[in-house]
């Protein structure tokens, strides 16, 4: 590979997607199947030679430069496609917004007056703006999904495992899983093609599950237009049946209780030595999810394996090779830049109590744009089995044609 000569300050970045700190352009191969494409990186993944900071201008500080360029990045990379820079996301990734109090909130192209959704969020609003044809990001409890569905594009979390994350910052390693933004299918399948290992179980989509009881848990705002696109693209859901109810006994609160504790254990082993060490000015709502992950106990997390192990397999049960279930990717429609803490706990808890259940489960589940209403995006979440990401990817390109 080789670097443009370019200084970092010369970028044009009108939607604050870009660290200060990004290395210059890094061009593909010269031939591959991504030729042509551009790419930015979340700076969760390294670039030999440049510092990785996660989001907090102290852990960027107090760490050295990458010796090597993580796989996932070397991938595209080999197949033709050119970095153009690493974005802009929540610091330590643990937060749900995209708003970091030291490098600014990347501007939500589809919806301007709106949070962009973290921890992706630099990289979800570089594609937004048409500033690269696709951005790396990662997703632990929606990370890509939920500002994909913020701002109108198409996000993948992958089977968990299927896409290299060696060489990026570890978050929560049990639930850490790479994946990728982009504004159309095509693309999207292209890249897929690139990132995911050959771990696939390849099946016909046959049966399409409506997850009633997660659209019962959202807002209207969000499930009236899902309904309606569900209702339209019907001839390409087949075997359409509704699910009533959590499969198993398993519940949202219960749900969101067992992923806050193993999430919250996992993030301070991975920060935590760190933290006490350097005591880092961690912005809002970090500061705090950070103290709080330090109080959790290896016996607490411990207690909560056996709910993950039901949920997993519940899911897993529920949907075989062959069957998807739909459901809203968020509870409603993108927040408002700024919001007041006392709502923007309510609805963090609400989303991610829907969303938590693919990082639970290990499954992959895809972001669909396919509405618009109030003039914001609303993104369709679709879930399938271990190893079905290429069908779901299948899916959403036929899916597109509704749009």
């Amino acid at each position: 590979m080789t670097e443009t000569a370019r200084a970092n300050s010369e970028i044009d970045d009108p939607v604050n997607a870009f660290t200060p700190h990004t290395p210059p352009v890094i061009e593909g191969a010269p031939e591959g199947p991504l030729s042509g494409l551009t790419f930015a990186v979340k700076d969760l993944y390294d670039i030999a030679g440049y510092k990785t900071g996660g989001g907090s201008p102290e852990w960027l500080e107090t760490h050295e430069a990458a010796t090597a360029t993580a796989p996932t990045v070397q991938k595209c990379l080999d197949a033709g496609a050119t970095m153009i820079g690493k974005t802009v996301c929540d610091e330590l990734f643990y937060a749900f917004f995209g708003e970091n109090a030291h490098y600014g909130t990347p501007l939500n192209s589809a919806a301007p007056r709106r949070v962009p959704g973290g921890s992706s969020s630099g990289s979800a609003a570089a594609v937004a703006a048409g500033m690269c044809d696709f951005a790396l990001g990662s997703d632990t409890g929606g990370s890509v999904r939920i500002p994909a569905a913020f701002c109108g594009l198409f996000g993948l979390r992958p089977t968990h495992g299927r896409v290299d994350l060696t060489h990026g910052m570890a978050m929560a390693p049990s639930f850490d899983t790479g994946g990728w933004f982009t504004r159309d299918i095509d693309t999207f399948r292209r890249v897929g093609a690139i990132l995911l290992d050959d771990r696939s179980t390849p099946s016909e989509i046959d049966t399409v599950l409506v997850g009633d009881f997660a659209f019962d848990h959202a807002d209207a705002h969000v499930t009236d237009p899902l309904r309606t696109f569900i209702e339209v693209a019907r001839r390409n859901l087949p075997g359409r049946n509704s699910v009533s109810d959590m499969p198993d006994g398993i519940t949202f609160a219960e749900g969101l209780e067992a992923f806050r504790v193993i999430q919250g254990y996992e993030t301070w082993q991975s920060f935590g030595a760190w933290a006490d060490e350097v005591q880092p000015d961690l912005g809002p709502g970090i500061k705090q999810r950070m103290a709080a992950a330090k109080q959790i106990t290896a016996a607490e997390r411990d207690a909560q394996l056996p709910y993950r192990d039901k949920a997993a397999a519940a899911f897993r049960k529920l949907l075989p090779p062959g069957t998807v279930m739909v459901m809203p990717v968020a509870a409603d429609l993108p927040p408002r830049l700024n919001m007041d803490p006392k709502l923007a706990d309510p609805f963090r808890a609400k989303t991610m109590s829907i969303i938590c259940l693919s990082s639970l489960s290990g499954l992959p589940q895809i972001s669909i744009p396919v509405a618009y209403t109030h003039d914001m995006p609303v993104g369709l979440a679709v879930m399938g089995w271990e190893g079905g990401d290429e069908a779901l990817m299948a899916l959403a390109k036929s899916l597109s044609h509704f749009v």
